[in-house]
């Protein structure tokens, strides 16, 4: 297949099987080829999202060295890199909630350690929730939980939830694949939006790697996709690997796109890069505080992009941030995507 019946395809809004999402991927990041894909999921995105794109805003409860021992995190306590702990106020919480709803996010997020205690996360939800607008839908970012603790998420007034499987996961930290895949379930049938991404992607992960976790993320209807690069963050594990370029990941970006259903509406990628808005990444996030990918506490001040940057981003690209509410998260979750069930990366049965 050449890359003129792949555009033909998603003109069609086809699904796409392995082989050719690996042919996607497979051609140089600055082919024509590549470009020409890049183009088509910057027009899908355009299409499904009515020509805008969002901004969420994303803050940390805390910071401690984590036992789950991720080789790509700062977090990791074998990695070393944080070696204090800290945990936000509730005070805090929701002055930095407020903060990102003045500022124009579309959607806030909490993001927590995977130790972080469970009912101190609801208990900040709900406080959260009573002084932001009741639009502005309210996403956690944390560790597995069962199904009672996702509708206790959804009661506290979350909307959703970003979880992932991570490539690598089971070989490269202490989280069991099936956790995170249970997890993802937990919450779509407690009414909870799951958002996901392909990630974190490093220069020695295969196409067909790739290709299995793209179909993977397509397979649970997402809220958004998406990809994101790892960031080799001095003293981890895997630092020695590198990175790969804007370009590869922009490239990975769109075939992530291509390879969605329609009904999901958002396409992320991280961190907030204009190669990535040209080839059809239509949410960004803004961060504060502890951050996985950064050796400082306050990403802001480093790694970290704040609203008004990532709006400037996306203007140098012609693209237009929505305003108000995030409209990934409006619909009633669809937990399965039509006719595929669950797939099973490669990774989920390590």
């Amino acid at each position: 297949m050449n890359v003129d019946r792949l555009i033909e395809k998603s003109r069609g809004a086809e699904w796409f099987v392995k082989d050719e999402i690996v042919e996607m991927l497979a051609y140089p990041p600055a082919s024509w080829e590549a470009a020409a894909l890049m183009a088509e999921a910057r027009r899908v995105s355009a299409e499904v999202a009515e020509n805008k794109v969002e901004i969420h805003g994303q803050f940390a409860l805390d910071l401690a060295p984590c036992g789950r021992n991720c080789d790509w995190c700062s977090f990791a306590a074998h990695n070393e890199v944080f070696n204090s702990q800290w945990q936000l106020p509730a005070e805090d919480a929701v002055a930095f909630a407020l903060k990102f709803e003045a500022e124009g996010a579309n959607a806030v997020l909490t993001m927590t350690t995977a130790d972080y205690p469970f009912g101190k996360l609801l208990d900040i939800a709900r406080d959260i929730r009573r002084h932001i607008k009741p639009e502005t839908p309210l996403i956690a970012n944390t560790g597995d939980t069962t199904l009672t603790q996702a509708k206790q998420m959804k009661d506290a007034g979350f909307d959703g939830v970003y979880h992932a499987v991570r490539l690598d996961e089971g070989r490269r930290n202490r989280i069991e694949p099936r956790k995170r895949l249970d997890t993802i379930r937990n919450h779509q049938e407690a009414g909870l939006w799951v958002g996901t991404c392909v990630e974190p992607v490093g220069p020695e992960h295969t196409n067909d790697e790739l290709a299995e976790m793209i179909l993977f993320t397509a397979s649970i209807s997402p809220a958004f996709s998406g990809a994101a690069r790892r960031i080799p963050v001095p003293n981890t594990s895997l630092a020695e690997y590198g990175i790969i370029s804007e370009l590869r990941m922009a490239q990975i970006v769109a075939a992530t796109r291509l390879a969605m259903p329609r009904i999901t509406r958002g396409n992320c990628t991280h961190e907030p890069c204009t190669l990535g808005a040209v080839a059809g990444a239509n949410l960004f996030w803004a961060e504060i505080g502890a951050n996985p990918r950064d050796d400082q506490e306050k990403t802001e001040q480093n790694r970290g992009k704040d609203v008004e940057k990532c709006r400037e981003i996306y203007w140098e690209t012609g693209c237009e941030v929505l305003s108000g509410p995030s409209r990934h998260f409006t619909q009633a979750p669809m937990p399965i995507a039509p006719s595929r069930g669950y797939l099973q990366p490669r990774v989920a049965q390590v």
